[in-house]
């Protein structure tokens, strides 16, 4: 960190002993132990993605964070299939348990029980209440910029409602806002629209530490904002029945192409669904499907963690410094 960085101080940084308002976010297979360590160590708090809950998997990664403080995230109604892999990872002692993409409440108890903080990601006002009524720690409003699954919400107006909402009726619970945030300016308007911290995605899954292949970072630094789009094509090739109420955003590719009008087609086509399959492990962008929000069009280069949190914290610090310029006298 640069010596004319300094700490940035919120609320969340206080609560979760941070430098810096930041948190990875938890990103199925991108965001592993490595990820998650480097995020921590760079000063913010590092998401290791349990995603579909494979134990072996997350046994392996939380061994690659080694002795960093680290959290871990859960697909909800995926990990409510196999709730065993909750307590595999309570037993680790994460520095926060997140939830996204279905109900909370019924695993909110056990995660109090075990003294991990839980903080809820949510798409809509409805869901945020419903988060902060199952006594989540901090709340993560998702803008549909976001890569990855989501839902229609823009960045920009969710994160003010909720923050409006809770400053109301529950002024004690942390939020944090993502979709779109991938630089200072992000980091700095979040803030500015009431939020205690920021929730990365994209900047940091094109990022040297994170388990994501060359080639498809190298799609997402080619691309700009405009040839990303939500859609269930991903998991219509991977026979994953999400709830309707979730698309992901992804890069425009062949597969979308051809499938996106017709996902139950693609769930009908077992050679496609293999060709999908073949590509995701080989890490190719044409045939499977990158997973990147709208921030593709500011990311530029794959660099180490440390110096994308170094980088974002010394441009919003800039640009907060510089804000009583633009106040008349």
């Amino acid at each position: 960190m640069s010596a004319h960085t300094r700490a940035m101080k919120t609320r969340l940084t206080e609560a979760f002993d941070l430098t810096h308002p930041i948190l990875s976010a938890p990103m199925a297979f991108a965001a592993g132990g490595r990820l998650a360590a480097a995020v921590s160590h760079a000063g913010g708090l590092g998401l290791i993605g349990g995603g579909y809950g494979n134990a072996e998997w997350l046994a392996q990664e939380f061994g690659a964070a080694g002795n960093a403080a680290v959290g871990c995230g859960f697909i909800t109604w995926k990990m409510a299939e196999n709730p065993d892999v909750l307590d595999l990872v309570l037993d680790r002692k994460p520095a926060a348990l997140v939830l996204s993409f279905g109900d909370p409440a019924p695993f909110a108890p056990r995660i109090a029980e075990a003294g991990v903080p839980l903080i809820c990601q949510v798409q809509t006002l409805r869901d945020a209440q419903a988060a902060a009524e199952c006594g989540a720690t901090a709340i993560v409003a998702q803008g549909a910029e976001a890569g990855g699954h989501g839902e229609r919400r823009a960045t920009f107006t969710l994160v003010p409602e909720v923050a409006d909402w809770l400053a109301r009726t529950a002024p004690d619970v942390l939020l944090l806002a993502a979709g779109g945030i991938a630089d200072g300016r992000g980091l700095a308007a979040a803030l500015m629209l009431g939020a205690d911290g920021v929730l990365v995605g994209s900047r940091l899954w094109a990022s040297a530490e994170a388990n994501v292949s060359a080639a498809m970072t190298d799609a997402a630094i080619a691309a700009t904002g405009d040839m990303t789009l939500r859609s269930t094509v991903m998991d219509a090739a991977r026979g994953l029945r999400w709830p309707e109420r979730y698309s992901a955003r992804v890069l425009k590719n062949p597969v979308t192409e051809r499938w996106h009008d017709d996902p139950d087609g693609l769930r009908a086509n077992p050679d496609a669904q293999k060709d999908w399959a073949e590509g995701w492990q080989a890490g190719d962008p044409a045939r499977a499907n990158t997973f990147v929000g709208e921030a593709a069009g500011l990311i530029h280069d794959r660099p180490p963690v440390a110096e994308i949190i170094q980088s974002m914290v010394e441009e919003a610090e800039a640009l907060l410094t510089r804000a009583p310029r633009w106040v008349g006298a």
